[in-house]
């Protein structure tokens, strides 16, 4: 099942089990009290189910709230990745589209497609790498050398900002094209887009949720939860030797501290998200794109007459 291999429940395994034996020791020493096993003046320990139920609201604040920001957070840093598909895909068939062939030949075409694919292709992974743990680095390296000319290679990975470096490479495979100079402008525009979607992925990289926020939800929930099976023991009281309360203290801290580990790792977007697969997909469907030739479907369009250079307003 899932379940067992759930990367949540792995996490927070250590703290449900650290308050099930607080449960489980409450059962013992009421049991042997409740006997009279020991002499002397014990007591059954147990807290009324007032003050878990005054603040249990707050508790509720502070969880929902932490989790509502985690996931606006994964939801921009998506929506950013999304940006990033459609617009490379977009950037790929315009430049495919408006290429003038005009006195060039099919070998050239070819070459200048396929760079532009590929400096597409190395502006998204190196954006992946720079938002990616340092365990990227080794295969960033290799994917580079892999696809991309020596140089080129060399000189996105020894860059300070190695996404601006391709983005850089980007513009100056797109100024190469031969076409009007509009119609540049608005492969361009595609690039700064990718500018923007960098810019708003580095934010949510270094402005985290703030730390004492977290470490006070995370603090409050453990104290509620090591004190929750002191005001549910008297709710057990129709179970042998109250003894329910073991296995619903587990479940409630299952779901609540799940809540918390969900937040957790939402926080950090960029370590869940599936960037090395967004990359492998934008590489593919540029390569793609820039197969496609005009006529090879059969339908034939008018190859452009006007020069790219300049702009006739008559």
């Amino acid at each position: 099942m899932s379940i067992a291999k759930s990367g949540i429940y792995k996490n927070i395994s250590s703290e449900v089990v650290a308050v099930t034996c607080v449960a489980t020791l409450l059962v013992i020493w009421n049991m042997i009290v409740r006997k009279e096993v020991l002499s002397g003046p014990f007591t059954a320990m147990k807290f009324p189910m007032t003050a878990f139920t005054l603040s249990s609201p707050s508790l509720g604040l502070l969880l929902g709230f932490r989790t509502n920001q985690a996931y606006k957070r994964w939801d921009e840093a998506r929506k950013n990745w999304g940006l990033n598909i459609n617009r490379t895909r977009d950037l790929v068939r315009m430049g495919n589209a408006f290429y003038d062939k005009t006195g060039v030949s099919d070998q050239k075409r070819k070459e200048d497609l396929k760079r532009l694919s590929l400096c597409t292709w190395a502006f998204v992974r190196a954006m992946k790498r720079h938002l990616s743990p340092v365990e990227d680095e080794v295969d960033f390296k290799k994917e580079m050398h892999e696809k991309l000319q020596e140089n080129q290679a060399e000189d996105i990975i020894n860059a300070v900002h190695r996404p601006n470096r391709a983005l850089h490479d980007l513009s100056m495979a797109i100024e190469a094209l031969p076409m009007h100079f509009l119609r540049r402008n608005e492969l361009h525009a595609a690039v700064t887009v990718f500018e923007n979607t960098l810019g708003g992925s580095e934010r949510l990289l270094t402005s985290p949720i703030p730390l004492f926020y977290s470490r006070h939800t995370a603090r409050s929930l453990s104290c509620w939860l090591f004190l929750l099976p002191f005001g549910l023991y008297s709710s057990f009281s129709n179970t042998w030797n109250h003894i329910g309360l073991i296995p619903a203290t587990a479940v409630i801290s299952v779901f609540l501290l799940g809540i918390e580990e969900l937040a957790t790792q939402m926080e950090e977007p960029f370590t869940i998200l599936p960037m090395q697969a967004f990359c492998d997909k934008i590489g593919n469907w540029c390569n793609e794109i820039v197969s496609w030739e005009d006529g090879d479907n059969g339908i034939n369009t008018r190859a452009p007459s006007d020069h790219h250079s300049s702009l006739d307003l008559e």
